[in-house]
């Protein structure tokens, strides 16, 4: 719960300080122990008599809520508006599953708002103008009316305030310099796209300037556990922004933030981004074991291990422990690794049964972005000079280099080494 909380902190939930507790338990106080005995006051917790009065604790748990409750009401009528006030027009680059469940978000925000969606298949294009859906993701979801769809760079960009970038990461960098002349130097870029590009080893916070060819373009990445069907389904969901520029992280916050979207903020961007592509690979894992029916035990122990390689990269590359254990980091990570509705396990799970690479990828019509990451994470690691033994294990899965069955055994032959 806490994971999900905004700044500024809540008040605390104890109706009394630490420092009170302390003194009450320790300090031998006659009088205290007089009333205690007479019924006036509850005793404290003892070995004796572990549990306190029912009634107070229930009280005490009532105070701690409504005292949430409270803060919370009171941070709301003070929270600002006006971005959302004055934003006129998003646009949303690429049409796939979760560019559309972020078009139709933002466009239920504000209905005079235009969002704007740039997609290159004309019918997707003709089905979301006449028929108010996407005929190739959610053909069963209406769209709301304001949004308007179109083949046109130009059109699309033009009198933009916010750009929520949607095209899978492996074709960003061509995508963007095709459209780089009608983009204003001041948009700010909301990045969707999770992943490392081949060869490059480039993440989004700098494929997108380098694509514009200006290293000051306002840049976002948004990231967290978030299906996009369920963001269609209005389901609770919450995500985190990441950004140098705080006051424009507040802005997007502001922008996305709804009764059904909880939005932190981070200025962790190399954090929030690497977490993001490392949790696929490690997913295509989780799949794998799934795949070879290896039990709940080795499942446990490969995504903590797992977990521990993305830490032990993400920190040499400079970020923060706190963002890997949340929303970006742990959160995305269990989301994807433990659910059927992830693309990646789905990849891992069909490996482990058995099938090949070449059959997995041709029967899906949605980007896996932990197949082609794998090998960039792999020169990562040898760049950094951090060992990652379960996300190598699948690079070579991948590469038809390792079976599964091989992989497990080599992984399980491993020294014996402490935790870190």
């Amino acid at each position: 719960m806490a994971a999900l909380l905004l700044s500024p902190r809540p008040p605390p939930l104890l109706p009394f300080s630490d420092a009170d507790h302390r003194r009450r338990v320790l300090s031998p106080n006659p009088s205290f122990s007089c009333l205690c005995s007479a019924g006036t006051l509850d005793p404290e917790p003892t070995p004796e008599n572990p549990n306190p009065n029912p009634r107070e604790r229930r009280r005490a748990v009532k105070i701690a809520w409504e005292k949430l409750v409270r803060w919370s009401r009171s941070w709301r009528s003070k929270a600002r508006t006006d971005v959302l006030e004055r934003t006129n027009k998003v646009v949303v680059l690429g049409g796939g599953s979760f560019g559309t469940a972020m078009a139709a978000h933002v466009a239920g925000k504000k209905a005079e708002m235009e969002v704007s969606m740039l997609i290159r298949d004309a019918d997707v294009c003709r089905s979301i103008n006449e028929a108010h859906c996407n005929c190739k993701y959610f053909s069963e979801h209406k769209l709301p009316e304001n949004i308007v769809a179109t083949t046109s760079a130009k059109d699309a960009l033009l009198g933009a305030d916010f750009c929520l970038h949607a095209v899978p990461l492996q074709f960003s960098s061509s995508f963007i310099e095709g459209i780089s002349e009608h983009v204003d130097p001041n948009l700010p870029f909301i990045s969707l796209s999770k992943g490392l590009e081949l060869n490059t080893l480039r993440m989004m916070s700098q494929i997108i300037p380098q694509a514009l060819q200006n290293p000051r373009q306002p840049f976002v990445v948004l990231s967290g556990p978030s299906f996009a069907v369920e963001l269609m389904n209005k389901l609770p969901t919450a995500m985190v922004v990441a950004s140098k520029d705080k006051k424009l992280a507040s802005s997007v916050q502001q922008l996305l933030a709804s009764p059904c979207l909880r939005i932190s903020s981070s200025s962790d961007v190399t954090g929030v981004e690497i977490a993001g592509a490392l949790k696929n690979v490690l997913a295509i894992a989780a799949g794998i074991v799934e795949g070879m029916d290896l039990g709940n035990n080795c499942m446990a122990a490969l995504v903590a291990q797992g977990c521990s390689e993305i830490r032990w990269l993400a920190t040499k590359m400079g970020a923060k422990p706190t963002t890997l254990t949340g929303l970006s980091g742990s959160g995305d990570i269990m989301l994807t690794c433990f659910v059927n509705l992830s693309r990646n396990r789905t990849v891992g799970l069909r490996l482990g049964s058995g099938e090949s690479l070449e059959d997995i990828l041709s029967s899906m019509n949605q980007v896996a972005e932990g197949v082609s990451t794998a090998g960039a994470v792999i020169a990562l690691a040898q760049k950094y000079h951090v060992k990652m033994p379960v996300l190598t294990a699948v690079a070579r899965i991948i590469d038809n280099e390792l079976t599964p069955k091989k992989a497990v055994m080599e992984l399980m032959s491993l020294p014996q080494v402490e935790e870190v």
